[in-house]
């Protein structure tokens, strides 16, 4: 497996696998592996030999959150802005990095997502989550205000007023609460967490890969859409998708009554 800093990848045929390698820390993210998952998504992207991806972590935590104890010190005082230029450039960029990805993302929560590690699994496609995962919305805890998205991703998967209980309180919420109340798709065991990722990605990965994409990015964008606009978008997206080899390939397999394949072209 490719090491790059604290962060694994690999390649299981169509399937790219991000793991989060710092068991030590709970796998707290540090800005330099926060850049190399963002690179890697954006890659995944870009190359046609991926055709689904899946985030996940080592040890017994997804990820504890932001580590920052390795950001550069300027010297300088903090002035007005510094705060928010460093989230629109670390921690909104990482959220918009899979949200933005042109290929499904699974989260294969392991452990506990603490903040901004939360948001980085809630804001994947699908959410598998080990029966001993539990997210924690932290940032109330330390005084501050959620980032990373929280305050965007969470209303529009369980609403404002369950949002507001989590953000309010800070309290763990186990995996089987959180599978509940729609924040995470399926809660599998620890031992089966990773065949279960596998096996959905193995799925995906199959399929019409840019049927996937366009799917993506229409259900992303309906939730800030009126009627008149998610229907015009879809229009497109059809019209979009009808020039694909996959999508003549599905119809020439329905007429033909055969099983699809898919070449994610």
């Amino acid at each position: 497996m490719p090491v790059s800093g604290d962060v694994l990848h690999r390649a299981e045929g169509g399937v790219r696998w991000i793991t989060l390698n710092r068991p030590e820390a709970m796998n707290a993210v540090t800005p330099d592996q926060r850049e190399r998952i963002i690179e890697l998504l954006d890659a995944a992207s870009a190359d046609p030999a991926v055709r689904a991806v899946v985030i996940t972590a080592t040890g017994k935590g997804f990820c504890a959150g932001a580590d920052l104890r390795g950001t550069a010190q300027t010297g300088r005082e903090r002035v007005a802005g510094d705060v928010a230029r460093t989230i629109r450039l670390g921690a909104q960029r990482l959220i918009g990095a899979v949200l933005d990805c042109e290929k499904p993302v699974i989260a294969a929560v392991n452990g506990t997502a603490a903040g901004i590690g939360a948001h980085l699994a809630l804001a994947c496609d699908l959410v598998l989550a080990a029966e001993t995962a539990k997210f924690i919305e932290v940032f109330v805890r330390r005084g501050l205000v959620p980032d990373g998205g929280g305050a965007y991703l969470l209303p529009r998967l369980i609403g404002p007023q369950r949002t507001k209980e989590l953000m309010f309180f800070g309290d763990a919420l186990p995996a089987a609460e959180a599978e509940r109340i729609g924040l995470v798709n399926r809660v599998v065991a620890a031992e089966d967490l990773e065949k279960t990722a596998r096996e959905w990605a193995d799925r995906l990965a199959a399929g019409p890969t840019r049927a996937l994409a366009l799917t993506k990015q229409l259900v992303n964008a309906s939730l800030e859409s009126d009627l008149a606009t998610a229907f015009a978008a879809e229009a497109a997206a059809q019209e979009i998708n009808m020039t694909t080899r996959d999508a003549n390939e599905g119809v020439a397999s329905f007429v033909e009554r055969r099983t699809p394949r898919y070449r994610g072209l």
